[in-house]
């Protein structure tokens, strides 16, 4: 499997911390501060759900918006992880969204307890995760340059 899923070029990898160190502190801010996100942006989680109802998806509630937001806000901790990861461990990047999200429900559940911390969010977010590794390994698949296998160089007859 590693000849299928050659290692990231350097400069994808210069990238993927660039806009990873960012998104990963954004996360932390969303997840691990005091406040909640519908306290502190009701009205944008209003707009939300009214645009989702104009589309004719009536069945959005906030529950269903929230669980849908705890999957896409981690897709790109898997495509993080399967990027930074050695090409021979890549299968652990499997493991790095669901430990992830046990730290923050732990981390809520501890320090911050009027903060929801539920296996729901464990299951949503790893999922997302999951996604994400699914997502880079078929871009790499489909995208990524391959090397000529390279000859071992042999002494021709004449």
């Amino acid at each position: 499997m590693g000849s299928l899923l050659p290692p990231p070029r350097r400069f994808t990898r210069v990238w993927a911390l660039a806009l990873g160190i960012p998104f990963l502190a954004g996360l932390a801010l969303l997840t691990l501060t005091p406040s909640r996100i519908e306290e502190s942006m009701p009205n944008l989680l209003d707009l939300v759900l009214s645009a989702a109802h104009r589309l004719g998806w009536a069945a959005l509630d906030f529950t269903r918006l929230e669980v849908l937001a705890n999957v896409l806000v981690f897709v790109p901790v898997g495509i993080l992880g399967f990027l930074l990861l050695p090409r021979r461990v890549w299968l652990l990047s499997l493991l790095v969204g669901p430990l992830l999200s046990l730290s923050i429900e732990a981390a809520q559940r501890i320090a911050l307890p009027h903060r929801a911390a539920t296996v729901t969010d464990v299951i949503a977010n790893s999922s997302g995760a999951t996604a994400g590794v699914a997502f880079a390994v078929l871009c790499t698949l489909v995208f990524a340059v391959r090397r000529a296998p390279q000859r071992s160089p042999r002494l021709e007859a004449s």
